[in-house]
C-alpha cells in the first residue's frame, strides 16, 4: 500500500476547507493517507479529516510541545516524519504557508516540485497546471524518488469518503540556526484568504482611490466574500499587494468572481480564469474582460455595487 502525506493547514480551530480538495486529490486505490498536522491537536480535527478519507493523523511536535512557526523548522520536521513513516509523496496547498514549506522540502529531498496544480495523477506522477498566463493547461510528468505537489486552492472539488482514522504522535527536535521568526503580522483585507474564498469581489482602476474600496468591503461583508484588486490598484497604493489577483499576485479559483472597474488584462485574467463564474461591471462595453466573463454589466460600479449591497441586506437581513 502506497503512503501519501498531506500537509494540513488550520485556522481559528478548524481545518481549512481547501485542504479537503487536496485530500480528494491524494486518494486512490491502494493509497493510505497521512495527514501531517503541525499546529494543533489531531483529536480536534479527527472527524473532519476521517470524513474525507484520511487514515492516519500525525501530530508533529517537539519534546517540549508544539513547534513554533518557522519554515525551516517545520520543513525539517515534515521531512523527518516522511522518513519515519516511509512516505515518498507529499501534497499541500499552494498557499502562503505552502509556498514557504513545499519548496524547502523539495530542495532538501532533491525531489521534483510542481506548484499550483489543478489536477494530479499520483499513479503516473503527472499533474496539470496553467501555463503562459493561463493560455493553456500543461501536463507535466515528474520522475524521482520523492514527489512534492502544491495544489491550487479550490481547484479540486472535495468529495467525502468516510473511513476510520487514527491519531498518532511524532516528535522531533528540528531546529533552525540561520532563520529566526521574531514577529508575525497579519496583513490583507479581512479574515478571508483570497486563495480560499468562495466569492471574491475585486476592484481595479475604476475604483479611483483607496477610500472607494470601502464600497466593495461593505458588499463583501454581506456574503462572506473576500476583497481583491488588480495590479493597477496595488501599484497606485490604494490597497496592499496581499490583495492583488493576477499573474504577479494571487491565483484564485472562487465559485464567483466579481470584477469591478477592471479592464481584464491577460495578466489579471491568468490569476482568476479558473473561477466558476465571472461577473464584470465596467462602463466600457469594449473592455477585454467582456470577452472573458459569464455576465457583464455596462454600468457605473458606484451605482451597481451599492445597489447590490442594499438588495443583499434586504434579502439576507
Amino acid at each position: 500500500m502506497e503512503k501519501v502525506a498531506i500537509l494540513i493547514e488550520t485556522k481559528n480551530g478548524e481545518v481549512k476547507k481547501t485542504n479537503f480538495g487536496v485530500i480528494t486529490a491524494a486518494r486512490g486505490d491502494g493509497h493510505e493517507l497521512y495527514a501531517f498536522l503541525l499546529d494543533g491537536s489531531g483529536t480536534d480535527y479527527k472527524d473532519a479529516l476521517a470524513a474525507h478519507g484520511v487514515h492516519k493523523i500525525v501530530e508533529i511536535t517537539s519534546e517540549e510541545g508544539p513547534l513554533p512557526w518557522n519554515p525551516v523548522v517545520w520543513s525539517k520536521a515534515v521531512i523527518r516524519a516522511m522518513a519515519h513513516y516511509g512516505i515518498k509523496t507529499l501534497l499541500g496547498l499552494t498557499s502562503a504557508q505552502g509556498k514557504e514549506l513545499l519548496p524547502r522540502i523539495a530542495a532538501w529531498l532533491d525531489a521534483p516540485l510542481v506548484m499550483d496544480c489543478v489536477s494530479v495523477n499520483l499513479a503516473e506522477h503527472t499533474v496539470k497546471k496553467s501555463q503562459y498566463s493561463g493560455r493553456t493547461i500543461a501536463t507535466i510528468k515528474t520522475e524521482g524518488s520523492y514527489f512534492i505537489f502544491g495544489i491550487r486552492p479550490n481547484a479540486i472539488i472535495p468529495e467525502t469518503a468516510a473511513c476510520a482514522a487514527q491519531v498518532i504522535s511524532f516528535q522531533t527536535n528540528a531546529d533552525s540556526k540561520r532563520l529566526y521568526v521574531k514577529e508575525i503580522k497579519q496583513t490583507g483585507d479581512g479574515d478571508i484568504d483570497l486563495t480560499e474564498a468562495d466569492v471574491i469581489i475585486s476592484g481595479g482602476r475604476g475604483m479611483e482611490n483607496s477610500e472607494n474600496f470601502s464600497i466593495l468591503r461593505e458588499c463583501a461583508a454581506q456574503i462572506g466574500a473576500a476583497v481583491g484588486a488588480s495590479r493597477v490598484a496595488v501599484d497606485a497604493g490604494w490597497v496592499p499587494h496581499s490583495m492583488q489577483v493576477g499573474q504577479t499576485g494571487a491565483t484564485v479559483s472562487p465559485k464567483v468572481y466579481i470584477a469591478c472597474g477592471i479592464s481584464g488584462s491577460v495578466q489579471h485574467f491568468a490569476g482568476m480564469k479558473t473561477s466558476g463564474m465571472i461577473i464584470a461591471i465596467n462602463t466600457d462595453p469594449d473592455a477585454a474582460i467582456t470577452k472573458r466573463c459569464d455576465y457583464f454589466a455596462v454600468a457605473d460600479l458606484f451605482d451597481i455595487v451599492p445597489a447590490l449591497t442594499s438588495r443583499l441586506k434586504a434579502n439576507l437581513g
